[in-house]
């Protein structure tokens, strides 16, 4: 499984500094990342933090990554941030106002049909994971416009919300990888149906669309 994955002592390094930041604006709240947790776990406030999204990316010096930050209270997530730091994009949304890029609002593409779409299908690391995701790319691929691999599910989602793609689909997620995205989706008026992976208990599978094109009857 981890032939596929990339740890880079970056990515605790980053961590470490959005919880200094975090910590030191709000010290009685919990922090839940990709690498690792910190403050009081047992706070109603939770800032999920993925600290480079798209890692591998990152390592072989592909310019599609991102960092991704969001603040879960009760169980719900209510602020969401994306940073592309290549293109110097900042993608924002609460709970109650539209998402922005770099302050400005954005939506998802109005494209309804698939043969318009352009679709990305994300591949977790496990064999089961990519067996699914080969599957569901081959079903998807005669469908739609373009098929496009990218490596960052925080990025496919920011991407849904500014109509640069009209859906993502992804069988094993974690919730640091989509949790600022989901809510960037859900404010333009795009849709976001999550379940339980097929292929791992402890993760969740995904599809991402800009509300309009019916990718889930396909798949």
């Amino acid at each position: 499984m981890h032939a596929h994955d990339i740890k880079l002592d970056l990515d605790v390094k980053c961590q470490e500094l959005i919880t200094e930041i975090l910590l030191e604006a709000f010290p009685d709240h919990a922090i839940y990342g990709e690498e690792g947790i910190a403050g009081n776990q047992a706070s109603p406030n939770q800032w999920i933090v993925d600290p480079i999204d798209g890692t591998v990316n990152f390592f072989y010096g592909i310019p599609h990554f991102c960092v991704s930050i969001a603040l879960r209270q009760e169980g719900k997530i209510v602020v969401g941030v994306i940073y592309d730091p290549i293109y110097d994009e900042i993608y924002e949304a609460d709970w109650e106002g539209p998402a922005t890029r770099n302050g400005k609002v954005i939506a998802p593409s109005k494209r309804s049909e698939l043969s318009d779409a352009a679709v990305t299908i994300g591949f977790s690391k496990s064999k089961e994971a990519m067996d699914a995701g080969l599957l569901r790319y081959k079903t998807v691929a005669y469908r739609v416009r373009k098929m496009r691999m990218l490596g960052s599910a925080a990025l496919a989602l920011a991407y849904i919300s500014c109509g640069r793609l009209d859906a993502y689909v992804e069988d094993e997620i974690s919730i640091w990888d989509i949790a600022a995205g989901v809510l960037l989706v859900e404010r333009g008026g795009g849709s976001i149906t999550m379940a339980d992976s097929s292929v791992n208990p402890n993760k969740s599978s995904i599809i991402a669309t800009n509300g309009k094109v019916p990718i889930a009857d396909v798949l």
